[in-house]
Formats: structure tokens, C-alpha cells, sequence
């Protein structure tokens, strides 16, 4: 984008149209960190026989502290790293769909892939086909409100930008 259009793109919505991107990014992080450590509450509480430390830590590394509160709190960060690409995939393909349903649906498309395409790469998590029906509700239920947290956001976030009036200058 030149900056003339930048400039007038400015102008007309009283935001830089570059200053979204950044927000959806930490929309990601912040989704990241909230639904991971939910995610450990669940795990400790028996709702899923699956904690994200089998995901992102016991699958590449053996070592002991990965069974402390340490490894959780790796692994919490590492989902809200990961979280940030699936907001950046979110905010380039869908941030105009100004929908809840669709941050739902988000969110299930989501636990497909990391339940059955990312499967063969975690060894230590078993397939879905294997786990108990508390754990795919509960992980189903997680990744549905985790979608719906980025996408709602995001688009919320964009339609508010984009329909926001030009602002006057005082006089």
C-alpha cells in the first residue's frame, strides 16, 4: 500500500488500517494464554486425559521437569505463541465474516486438525479413537470457545475499525 493510500486511508477511518493486524496478533497471544491455562485446569481436574504438555513437550523431550509445574507453564507459553499463526490465519482468510457462528466452527476445525491431522506427530497422545468421550467433549468444548474468543474478536474488531466515522479536526 503506497503511503498516499495509507494517508487516506487514515483519513476516511480515523484509524491506521495497519494497527488491526497488530491487535489480532495479541488477540491470538492473549487467547493463547487464557484457553491454555484453562486447558490445564482441565487436565488437573480430570476433564481430559490429555494435557497440552503431551502435545508440545513429552512429545520431543523426556525430561523430568516437563512433569513439573514448569513444563506447564512452557507449555502454556508455547500455545500462546502457536495461538498468534492460527489468529494471523483467521485474520487473512476470514476477518470479514462478522459472525459468532463462524468462530465456532473455527474452533472445531481446529481440534480436527490438531486431534486427527497432528495426531502421527504427538507419539505420546493417543488417537481420538482411543480416548474417553469426557475428554473429546471437554477438548471439543475447549477449542469451540478458544475459536470463538479469536474469531468473534478479530472480525468484532475489523467491522468496528472499518465502520468507525472519519473524525473531525477540531476548529
Amino acid at each position: 500500500m503506497s503511503e498516499e493510500n495509507q494517508q487516506s486511508e487514515k483519513n476516511r477511518t480515523g484509524e491506521d488500517p495497519q494497527s488491526i493486524l497488530p491487535r489480532s496478533l495479541l488477540t491470538g497471544f492473549i487467547g493463547g494464554l487464557l484457553w491454555g491455562v484453562i486447558g490445564v485446569i482441565m487436565y488437573y481436574f480430570n476433564f481430559s486425559e490429555v494435557s497440552i504438555k503431551s502435545y508440545l513437550l513429552r512429545s520431543w523431550t523426556t525430561a523430568t521437569w516437563t512433569d513439573t509445574w514448569l513444563g506447564d507453564i512452557v507449555s502454556i507459553l508455547l500455545v500462546s505463541v502457536i495461538s498468534i499463526l492460527s489468529a494471523f490465519i483467521y485474520y487473512g482468510l476470514f476477518k470479514k465474516i462478522n459472525s459468532m457462528w463462524f468462530g465456532i466452527a473455527y474452533g472445531i476445525i481446529l481440534w480436527g486438525i490438531v486431534f486427527y491431522v497432528f495426531q502421527p506427530i504427538f507419539p505420546n497422545v493417543p488417537p481420538v479413537t482411543d480416548l474417553n468421550a469426557n475428554t473429546i467433549v471437554s477438548t471439543i468444548c475447549l477449542y469451540t470457545l478458544y475459536g470463538t474468543f479469536i474469531g468473534y474478536s478479530i472480525s468484532y474488531d475489523y467491522h468496528d475499525t472499518k465502520l468507525k466515522k472519519p473524525r473531525t479536526q477540531s476548529q
